[in-house]
C-alpha cells in the first residue's frame, strides 16, 4: 500500500479524527461526499483547498480501515 502521508490525526484537531493534511476536513467528510454520489471533481469544487490526491488518500484510508479486524484478547 502506498503511504498515506496526507492523512493526519491530532487530538486537538476535529476531536482526533483522521483529517486531510492537518486541515479541519475529515476523511469522513470526504468519503461521505463520495458515498452520497458526488464525483471527485464535485468534491474538489466544494473544497477548493483540497487536491485530487487528498481525496484518493481519503478513500484508500477508509478502505484500509474497513478491512481492519478487532481481535478480542482473553482477560486475565
Amino acid at each position: 500500500m502506498e503511504p498515506l502521508d496526507r492523512i493526519t490525526q491530532h487530538p486537538g484537531t476535529m476531536g482526533g479524527k483522521a483529517c486531510i493534511r492537518g486541515m479541519r476536513v475529515t476523511v469522513g467528510m470526504v468519503v461521505g461526499q463520495i458515498s452520497a454520489g458526488h464525483s471527485i471533481e464535485e468534491v474538489l469544487a466544494d473544497f477548493p483547498y483540497l487536491e485530487r490526491e487528498d481525496v484518493m488518500q481519503a478513500l484508500r484510508y477508509a478502505a484500509w480501515r474497513a478491512e481492519e479486524r478487532e481481535v478480542v484478547l482473553a482477560s486475565a
